[in-house]
């Protein structure tokens, strides 16, 4: 039985939001600012089309809330704290200049923590990084982290300016950095160009699938080309995706790699799953071992299954307001329908809806 303010079971349950959003495209002029010269445009400026802002009942696009409007929202659903991604800057991968690339990123990261992270501790940040330059980003991720104290650093899952899948050599300063610093970083859906779809006359099945085939392209990369062997203190969430990419990928890497396994030029298995462990037991140990974490839709009926299949070490509950979980009582609801299942147990519900994102943060408390 839940009762308000997450009593369920006569416990208090614990809830930690691991990804929600802020609307910065409402704070172009005070971004801009940030920039060289404070140039008074918008700093994602070829981006804004990327993400259509579905309409509520009433007719009104979400919103953009400030600081202390997200520490309403934090009280009135039962949440401790949350870390939060940006929404035009999902798509910071499609800018194809490196200059600006670089420039709208520390932009973005300077207002971000002198608009939120500086405001309050219950709402903690995530940095965008320059990727179209890897050493820059690794740099960007070293000041973000130690200067502005941002809790991790965004990977963006799609663009032109990607120069490289994530298990592309070209990455490793950004993977050596954040094994350093011990932060996250965090692959998000929510770049859907080139997927075949940018044709589509409707949004939501470009909405529906381009969130998780980023993502699951990206985690393929990083797995098949060996990054957390690599890099053994990384660790990499895979967001808004849902959770029941899972089992699909460990269905299809079982089948292909077992047929497919492949030797380099020198005779040797390449990166990647060795023959001895095979690919589904590679990702379980990456999972196990802390290093791959997993964002997930609270109404995702799946759930369950992808527990099932790769236990509950992974699965971060993610409010995603102000965009699907537009106010607090939808949010409430959702968080309420999950604590009443019954295909999940209750210490995998207390590691999902807060346990994880302490782990995959760094964040004790």
């Amino acid at each position: 039985m839940v009762t308000p303010n997450g009593f369920w079971g006569g416990g208090k349950v614990q809830i930690i939001d691991a990804d929600g959003h802020i609307t910065e495209g409402a704070y172009a002029d005070e971004i801009a600012k940030h920039m060289p010269g404070g140039q008074g445009r918008s700093v994602f400026p070829a981006l804004d089309h990327f993400h259509t802002f579905h309409l509520r009942d009433s007719g009104a696009p979400f919103g953009s809330p400030d600081a202390g409007e997200w520490v309403e929202f934090l009280d009135d659903v039962g949440i401790d704290w949350t870390v939060v991604y940006p929404t035009s800057g999902l798509a910071v991968g499609r800018i194809t200049s490196i200059d600006w690339a670089i420039a709208a990123c520390r932009a973005y990261n300077n207002w971000l923590h002198e608009r939120f992270v500086n405001v309050t501790p219950r709402v903690k940040g995530v940095a965008l990084l320059p990727l179209q330059d890897p050493e820059a980003a690794a740099e960007e991720l070293q000041r973000a982290v130690t200067e502005l104290g941002m809790t991790a650093a965004m990977l963006p899952s799609n663009g032109e300016g990607i120069k490289a899948h994530f298990g592309d050599r070209i990455y490793w300063p950004v993977y050596e950095e954040a094994q350093r610093l011990g932060c996250a970083l965090a692959v998000h859906g929510g770049c859907h160009h080139n997927f075949g779809m940018d044709a589509f006359s409707t949004y939501y099945p470009v909405h529906a699938l381009g969130h998780p085939f980023g993502i699951v392209v990206q985690a393929a990369a990083m797995l098949s080309h060996g990054i957390f062997d690599h890099f053994p203190g990384l660790r990499v969430g895979f967001l808004e995706g849902g959770a029941t990419w899972v089992p699909f990928y460990l269905d299809r890497m079982r089948r292909s790699y077992e047929g497919h396994v492949q030797k380099d030029i020198n005779g040797r298995y390449v990166e990647g799953p060795q023959p001895a462990e095979g690919a589904i037991d590679h990702f379980k140990r990456h999972v196990r071992e802390g290093r791959i974490f997993v964002g997930f839709d609270c109404d995702d009926e799946g759930l369950g299954y992808a527990i099932q299949r790769a236990g509950a070490y992974p699965f971060l509950f993610a409010s995603d307001y102000p965009h699907e979980s537009f106010n607090a009582e939808s949010c409430r609801h959702e968080i309420d329908e999950l604590l009443e299942r019954d295909d999940i147990s209750g210490d995998d519900k207390a590691a999902v809806l807060a346990g994880n994102a302490k782990r995959f943060y760094g964040v004790d408390s």
